[in-house]
């Protein structure tokens, strides 16, 4: 018997863990009040503030209408503001207020818990192996064509 042939896809493995993560989270960030597209969206922010409602879809992997209803929660919770880019006066900007940099504090340590169950067998080196391969993963898938946000280093959460 062939156990590689046996062996589940790798796509197949890396499905079952983002659905996986995805549980974990979403019971995790309702106890935040926030769901996981908030929750990214807030992130990528932190990470990258000032993007357009359009930039900030791409970045947290939703269309722009779906990015149209977590802009409005977030705005609605005091958790983004918009206003005029500084360098292109007509064009609108979203960046954190002081409410949505405590909120993600306060996720942190949960998140955080999820990342050491989901990886603490591995060593730090293999974590950063690990990503590695992710990110080299997504990055061929995006060179041929998977779409714009596979193709941008900007949506790392």
């Amino acid at each position: 018997m062939d156990t590689q042939a046996d062996a589940p896809r790798l796509l197949y493995l890396v499905k079952q863990l983002e659905l996986a993560v995805r549980a974990r989270l979403d019971a995790v960030l309702r106890e935040h009040r926030i769901t996981v597209p908030q929750y990214t969206a807030l992130t990528v922010l932190e990470r990258h503030p000032e993007m357009t409602s359009a930039q900030l879809a791409r970045h947290s992997f939703v269309s722009a209408q779906a990015m149209d209803g977590v802009v409005r929660a977030l705005l609605d919770a005091g958790l983004i503001e918009r206003h005029a880019d500084p360098f292109h006066a007509r064009r609108l900007v979203i960046s954190l207020t002081p409410a949505a940099h405590v909120l993600l504090a306060g996720c942190a340590p949960d998140i955080d818990r999820i990342e050491a169950e989901a990886f603490g067998a591995l060593t730090v080196r293999e974590r950063a192996d690990l990503a590695g391969w992710l990110g080299d993963a997504r990055a061929v898938l995006g060179a041929s064509g998977a779409g714009p946000a596979a193709r941008d280093d900007a949506d790392k959460p």
